[in-house]
């Protein structure tokens, strides 16, 4: 009979499953969604605090800042777009008839 060792077929060994330890508490999808808002409204703020510098010439590079009004804009309209797509499937799943 033929022996197979572990390199061969790594997937045969036992699993070890590591226990999620209090320390690295692994958030929630409303602890997702709250630092994803978080994160959009920093880039708005960033876009925003940019162009004002350019108004007052303490900016001399317009790629910068459009850079930045840029990521805000694509960032605004993602969120705007998974808003809609929750709000769809909330509205499929009330639909349903049980």
């Amino acid at each position: 009979m033929v022996t197979i060792n572990p390199m061969q077929a790594p997937f045969l060994q036992p699993l070890s499953v590591a226990k999620p330890k209090p320390e690295n508490k692994v958030g929630g999808f409303g602890d997702m969604l709250k630092k994803s808002l978080e994160d959009v409204n920093a880039a708005q703020n960033n876009s925003d605090k940019l162009t004002g510098q350019l108004v007052t010439g303490e900016v001399k590079d317009v790629h910068e800042v459009m850079i930045a009004s840029q990521k805000a804009s694509l960032s605004l309209q993602m969120t705007v777009q998974v808003r809609n797509k929750v709000v769809e499937a909330y509205q499929e799943v009330m639909r349903m008839q049980l």
